[in-house]
């Protein structure tokens, strides 16, 4: 399974990752959607699709949170037959990162993907560039840098 990454430093976090928690499929993105990084897929469309589905339940879960005046939640977890899914933030110095990943129940758990994800994000933080701030993406070219990232995702 092949790893790629727009943002470097990730990379390597996100492999032991991949390989210590078996999970079959990761992305690694902001809350706005954008994708930092992947492993495990193939098509760009469905990099775009979980992106968008992943940030749309950070995004709905954590105003219903608000409503409720409660804190955002600290992690989904859904397990179906086969797979479970994991979804959940933490902070960096540059914002805010999501982890969404998917599992084999017959490789993985709940429990070790839980496990190895504290890891992951001790990682990220530790390798996340030091005082320098994403630039914003404009609207002008956020074809352009959209197509440009999945190039560089899927090595094309």
């Amino acid at each position: 399974m092949t790893a790629r990454a727009v943002e470097t430093w990730t990379l390597q976090p996100l492999t032991d990752f991949v390989r210590e928690a078996s999970v079959r499929l990761v992305l690694l993105m902001t809350p706005a959607g954008q994708v930092l990084a992947q492993s495990g897929f193939s098509r760009a469309v469905d990099v775009m699709s979980a992106a968008a589905l992943g940030a749309a339940i950070v995004a709905s879960t954590g105003e219903l949170a608000k409503q409720l005046r409660q804190a955002p939640f600290a992690a989904l977890n859904h397990q179906g037959n086969r797979h479970g899914i994991f979804l959940s933030t933490f902070p960096i110095e540059r914002g805010t990162v999501v982890v969404l990943a998917v599992y084999d129940l017959d490789v993985s758990s709940l429990g070790l993907v839980q496990l190895f994800y504290e890891q992951l994000a001790a990682d990220l933080k530790a390798a996340s560039p030091k005082g320098s701030v994403p630039k914003q993406v404009l609207a002008a070219d956020f074809e352009r840098e959209l197509s440009e990232s999945l190039n560089t995702l899927f090595g094309r």
